[in-house]
Formats: structure tokens, C-alpha cells, sequence
């Protein structure tokens, strides 16, 4: 903006005081701040803002409901998370059926009330009570038939008293139970939190059942069998280590390679332990010779255990061995004997009755003692 001078008056001094700009002074002005600033365009700019501040009044609420649905909802991009279904354990149910086969073996007329805790419809017993009794139980089988809703097997080793009042071995029975379950999911129930009481109940009586069908196991991978040969430096391994393991004498870091950490049974259980055989997989049964360091081979012996009282006891372990410095070392007691491959397990269904096979051959089935 130019200021112009103009004449004052006698008694009056100069002033500078803003001239009219030219339309072409106020472009030159323009062109030099990028901008011009009028009455006209600072009214316009102040209607702008205020309009704007409006806006943003106005919109305030609905900024609020946006802002609020956002936290609700996850992140976009963020992993969720989905719940992990919790399966059913078949524990509860199946020491409950324990429970209750126990106490039905022992139950007869006059004590039917036992049973209420376990089954709650009618119930008329004719044995005498306490003719029977379960010496141990173990749920041999669980199935959940449906959720909530199981069907336990359970097997009995059952003492019966004789009329002379002798209690007898009557062999293991196993006795089916169906048992409803209210409750969590640990305990065998369909509800979600652990926190809620379980509740069990039969829905019958328990039903005796045939044993289940038995089971040849796969064939082992210790194909070769070294006897008990004293002479042969593995089963002399074997043997110093078992008899520090079981019998206490001497330590196992005798027998064992550096960095085996193995702890002896404690107190030891028996006196002395000896060799009854030995299988491996070294191929060779003839062959003693050890061989260069870091050579491993897999061995089951088979040993008899005596103890203080003279009695003897057989018992089969598993090790891993390995050769160092001319000699056979213990890498490891195994916790299961290896397996050969390609050999798997086979059911075997029991033998049927002789009455019920129709065969020539069978043994005619004792009779029964009177």
C-alpha cells in the first residue's frame, strides 16, 4: 500500500494518510503477497467459519456414536481369537462307575438303600448282602454316548464268601454302567465353566459283560538273543548297572556314559539281581567284541531279583548302550522296549464256551465243586 503526501494546511502539519489504490497498483500488490485481502473477503471468510463451527457442533454427536461403535469392534486386520472347545473327560464318570459297581456287589436284600446314591429307581435284591465284595476296580472303557451321557466299563477282581464264611477269588468281572452327568466338561458334563458342581447319576443297574477282546501286542525289536553269557562285555554292563540300580551296590557312574543323570531305587528293594537273558540288535549273538566309539545298540534283559527274604522275582528292562573307550556304557534306562517296524498289534477274540463252539476238540469244562 503507497502513501501520497498531501499540502497541509498553514496551521496544520503533514500526514501521511493511505491513498486509493489503482486497480493496477493492487495488482502489482497482489502479485507480490500471492493474496489480497478486501471488506468483502474478510466478511465471506468469517461467514465461512462460523458455518464451520456449526459443522462441527452438528456433527459432534455423531463423531461420538462413530467413535464409540469403533471400540466395540475389533481392529480391523487384528487375529480374533476363537474360544478352544473343551472335551469332556471321561475321569469323573469312570470312578463314579467304580464307585457304584462296588457297592452293588456288596448290596443284597435288606441294604438295597446303599444303592440310592448311585441309582435312584426301584431296586429288589433276593442275595444275601456281604456275599460278595470288590477287592479293587478300574475303568477299563469310557464312551461318551452323547454329551453328557456315558457308558463305562469297569472291571472288578470280586472275592465271594463261601457257606463255610471263607472269602474265595472269583475272578475278574467287568460290569457295564451307563452314569448321566450335570457338570462341566472336566468333570464329564456339556457346561462351559469349571466353576459349576458336577452331579452324576445311573440309569440302570449295572449289567455284567464279557471281557473285552485281549490284544497281541507287535513284535519287539530285539531280534537277537545273547543268553546270559557272563563272559560278554554288554551283559556285564547290564548286570553291574541293575545290581547298583536295584540292589545298591556301587554307584551307577560305573556303568553309565558321562552326562547320564539316573537315580538308583531307593531303599533298594532287593539284594542281588541276575541275568536271565539278554536280546539286542546287534545281529551278531557270537560276537563280543566292542566296537569303535559311538556305536549304540538296543537291549532288553530279562533278570531275576532277589530280596532279603529269599523270595526271587523276574522283571525286564529295556536300555540303550554305547560303546566308548573299549567298553559298553548305559546311555539310557528306556521307558518302553522298541518296537520292530512294520509289526503291528492284532485283537484276539476270546475263545468262545465249549458248549457254544460246536467243536469235537474242545476240553469238556470242569465241573463246578460242590
Amino acid at each position: 500500500m503507497r502513501f501520497r503526501r498531501r499540502p497541509a494546511a498553514e496551521d496544520e502539519t503533514w500526514d501521511d494518510v493511505p491513498a486509493a489504490q489503482t486497480e493496477e497498483e493492487a495488482v502489482d500488490s497482489e502479485a507480490e503477497t500471492g493474496w489480497q485481502t478486501t471488506t468483502a473477503g474478510l466478511s465471506g471468510a468469517a461467514r465461512l467459519a462460523r458455518i464451520g463451527a456449526w459443522v462441527l457442533i452438528a456433527s459432534g454427536p455423531l463423531l461420538g456414536v462413530a467413535s464409540l461403535l469403533g471400540s466395540s469392534s475389533p481392529a480391523q486386520g487384528a487375529p480374533v481369537t476363537a474360544p478352544t472347545a473343551q472335551s469332556a473327560s471321561a475321569t469323573g464318570p469312570g470312578g463314579w462307575a467304580q464307585l457304584y459297581v462296588t457297592a452293588y456287589l456288596e448290596a443284597g436284600q435288606g441294604t438295597e438303600s446303599s444303592l440310592s446314591p448311585f441309582f435312584s429307581g426301584s431296586v429288589t435284591l433276593t442275595n444275601t448282602p456281604g456275599k460278595r465284595s470288590a477287592t479293587s476296580t478300574v475303568a477299563v472303557a469310557s464312551r461318551e454316548v452323547q454329551p453328557g451321557y456315558w457308558a463305562v466299563t469297569v472291571a472288578a477282581r470280586v472275592a465271594q464268601k463261601t457257606s463255610k464264611g471263607a472269602w474265595v477269588d472269583a475272578g475278574l468281572q467287568y460290569y457295564q454302567v451307563a452314569v448321566q452327568v450335570l457338570g462341566p466338561a472336566s468333570a464329564g458334563g456339556t457346561k462351559k465353566s469349571d466353576d459349576s458342581a458336577a452331579g452324576y447319576a445311573a440309569t440302570a443297574l449295572p449289567a455284567q459283560v464279557a471281557a473285552p477282546a485281549s490284544l497281541k501286542p507287535s513284535s519287539l525289536g530285539y531280534g537277537t538273543d545273547r543268553g546270559n553269557n557272563p563272559a560278554d562285555p554288554a551283559t556285564q554292563t547290564i548286570s553291574g548297572f541293575l545290581n547298583a540300580y536295584l540292589a545298591g551296590k556301587g554307584g551307577l557312574d560305573r556303568y553309565t556314559s558321562p552326562g547320564v543323570t539316573l537315580q538308583p531305587v531307593a531303599p533298594a528293594p532287593y539284594t542281588g539281581v541276575e541275568i536271565t537273558d539278554v536280546a539286542d540288535d546287534s545281529g551278531n549273538a557270537s560276537s563280543t567284541t566292542v566296537p569303535s566309539d559311538g556305536a549304540v545298540r538296543h537291549a532288553m534283559a530279562t533278570v531275576t531279583a532277589k530280596d532279603d527274604s529269599g523270595s526271587s522275582y523276574p522283571l525286564t528292562y529295556t536300555l540303550s548302550l554305547h560303546s566308548r573307550g573299549g567298553r559298553w556304557e548305559v546311555a539310557s534306562l528306556d521307558t518302553a522296549p522298541v518296537l520292530q517296524r512294520d509289526s503291528g498289534p492284532a485283537l484276539v477274540t476270546p475263545a468262545p464256551d465249549s458248549d457254544d463252539s460246536g467243536s469235537t476238540d474242545a476240553s469238556p469244562s470242569p465241573s463246578p465243586s460242590s
